[in-house]
């Protein structure tokens, strides 16, 4: 059982770093690295998608994370 979910972490990981990857390609690298505008801008859009599955994935790997805790020990 831990096997699999060892598999799923690392899919889920492997996702949600590509999803910040391509979050962050249209921000430019300063707003990457907290340099952000004083202009806020709301997400629309594929972005707005983008940005809750983020948050699902993020989720999601919390929860793998800690059921494969719990059963190790």
């Amino acid at each position: 059982m831990s096997t699999y979910l060892n598999i799923v972490q690392i899919i889920v990981a492997i996702a949600l770093i590509t999803l910040a990857v391509m979050q962050s390609q249209n921000a430019g690298l300063g707003r990457m690295f907290g340099g952000d505008s004083s202009v806020y801008r709301t997400r629309r859009g594929v972005e707005k998608t983008m940005h809750h599955v983020t948050i699902i994935m993020a989720v999601v790997f919390f929860i793998t994370s800690l059921l494969n805790v719990l059963i190790q020990s």
